[in-house]
């Protein structure tokens, strides 16, 4: 036994969901009356919802009690530049969803209430703010989990050594669990295909097709355009021919690797060939991996306004504002989630009072079509990386008459 799971593991992934993606699609369509085999899906989603509080409260707290102040003190032009670029992701994933709306097909869709208003939504917010911690990591709300999990992240900040550790070594403990769960995503993701198939027919794939369109729409906006716009801004230069080696050099291989810390290595050579500061770019880089989420924050924005378009709830331009800075802030923990950005999902739905297991249905459907969506997520958040740590360096470039190295 011990060896089929290792022999199952060491399969790639992508390979694992595909071919649970192909069974489940044939079973709807052919053995529709199995009906046992949804099970699967719903397993995989409670046990997704059982852990996700727990892990994004554990994360939190341990990141906050062991940061060390001062360390990131000449890096600030960088920091303002992944921020500024994660927070226009979200507000360019905003304004495609309000283009081209998108709704899912979802179990008791119809239980989600809408918010009257901005005031509501606010409203809701604080009362959520507030909540017992202890409740708010059993019922999922998320709002809570932040706000409790910030506050005691900056009083352990005086805790003894041994404490961070501990909280270290759960951090990694709950993480790894989730990485057990995640594991066998390909068997929920087959369970998910069999009763979406089963139920709606082959169609539901169209519904899945526009949702992917939308998403990488939205992310080659931002890489090409967004992005062109803010380092012309900032250079008063033609961008696209940084945009593009970043892309070729640092967002293919990303987009492979799934992993922004695994492109790390190739991020850093690239600085090093554009001639950039290794003192800045050792820094800048890793840094980058986990606060500069352009494609996190599309992607949490978009699939929580696709769930908000479901229920019926009308989205107010001032909450979609909201929104976008939530989505953002939540996208800079996406790294140090194992499943990235859709495991924040649930923290942007509790905005709009979206019930969490709606939101972890969500979640579900983002592992469907994360084959694509996490590939281009990364390399969006990846070449970005590169490409606003070059910016930075390159306007004191310009301040000191230098010539950038991709300047005629």
């Amino acid at each position: 036994m011990k060896q089929i799971f290792e022999k199952w593991n060491n399969i790639n992934l992508i390979v694992r969901i595909l071919c649970g993606m192909v069974i489940g699609t044939l079973l709807g369509l052919f053995a529709p009356q199995l009906t046992g085999i949804s099970l699967l899906g719903t397993l995989f989603v409670g046990a997704l919802k059982a852990i996700a509080p727990v892990l994004v409260a554990v994360l939190i707290v341990s990141s906050l009690a062991n940061a060390k102040e001062g360390q990131k003190s000449n890096m600030s032009t960088v920091v303002v530049l992944y921020m500024l670029s994660t927070v226009i992701g979200a507000i360019v994933a905003v304004v495609g969803s309000f283009l081209f709306p998108i709704t899912l097909t979802l179990k008791d869709a119809a239980t989600g209430s809408s918010p009257t208003g901005l005031i509501e939504v606010v409203k809701n917010l604080l009362n959520n703010l507030v909540s017992n911690p202890i409740n708010s990591i059993a019922n999922g709300n998320y709002l809570g989990i932040l706000f409790w999990a910030v506050l005691i992240g900056f009083a352990m900040k005086k805790a003894a050594p041994s404490t961070k550790q501990m909280l270290s070594d759960l951090s990694e403990a709950v993480s790894s669990t989730v990485r057990w769960v995640i594991s066998m995503a390909p068997i929920g993701i087959c369970g998910l295909i069999f009763d979406a198939v089963s139920t709606s027919g082959a169609e539901i794939f169209t519904e899945y097709g526009k949702l992917v369109a939308l998403l990488v729409g939205c992310m080659l906006f931002q890489e090409f355009v967004t992005n062109g716009i803010i380092v012309s801004t900032c250079l008063k230069t033609n961008p696209y021919p940084l945009i593009h080696r970043c892309a070729k050099e640092s967002g293919i291989t990303a987009f492979f690797t799934r992993s922004s810390a695994a492109n790390i290595p190739v991020n850093m050579e690239l600085c090093k060939n554009l001639g950039l500061d290794k003192d800045n770019y050792s820094v800048s880089i890793p840094l980058g991996s986990a606060i500069n989420m352009d494609g996190a924050a599309i992607t949490i924005t978009i699939m929580t306004l696709a769930a908000a378009n479901t229920l019926g709830i009308q989205v107010s331009i001032p909450t979609a504002i909201i929104l976008s800075i939530l989505s953002a802030i939540s996208a800079c923990g996406a790294s140090g989630i194992a499943g990235g950005s859709l495991l924040l999902i649930p923290v942007a739905c509790s905005l709009f009072g979206i019930p969490n297991d709606v939101a972890m249905q969500v979640v579900g459907v983002g592992f469907i079509i994360g084959v694509i969506q996490d590939s281009c997520e990364t390399a969006l958040n990846s070449s970005s990386d590169v490409l606003l740590t070059a910016t930075a360096e390159f306007m004191q470039w310009k301040k000191e008459g230098r010539k950038l190295p991709f300047e005629k």
